[in-house]
């Protein structure tokens, strides 16, 4: 069997499953086998290895998919994407992954959550920043927090 009939066969396979549940039904079961299947891992380890995986084309659908991924994404050069990444996944990515997970977290240790990512924002986004840049740093977090209370 060829990666095509695989892949046919898989296609056929999700849709049957999945062909009678309801999108929260799929969220769900989506949540709970997250849980079961990252059991037992460190996710602050694994995280950074999974990500620069896939930023240098060793995890995906083939080789550099990010990285391809990127390319259809942006126009210049290969050096200016690489530039991009960091940016296009912390203004992007990660709000989204947060907003897809943070909900699936206990609502009693959400803040905690919270304050560890918001700690990591504070502590390494301010790194080599001038007293205005950490003042203007620290408004902007300040006109979330704001907004949100």
């Amino acid at each position: 069997m060829n990666k095509d009939e695989r892949q046919a066969m898989m296609k056929s396979m999700m849709e049957q499953f999945f062909g009678g549940m309801g999108e929260d039904e799929k969220k769900e079961m989506c949540a709970t086998m997250m849980g079961k299947m990252t059991e037992g891992l460190d996710m602050k380890e694994m995280m950074p290895k999974v990500m620069m995986g896939m930023m240098s084309g060793g995890a995906g659908d083939g080789p550099g998919k990010m990285q391809d991924m990127m390319a259809k994404m942006n126009q210049g050069g290969h050096e200016q994407q690489m530039a991009q990444m960091p940016e296009m996944m912390l203004k992007s990515m990660m709000p989204h992954c947060i907003g897809m997970m943070l909900p699936a977290i206990d609502p009693d240790k959400r803040g905690e959550v919270a304050a560890a990512i918001l700690s990591a924002i504070v502590e390494k986004g301010s790194v080599g920043m001038s007293d205005q840049q950490m003042r203007s740093f620290v408004d902007a977090l300040d006109e979330v927090l704001d907004r949100s209370a």
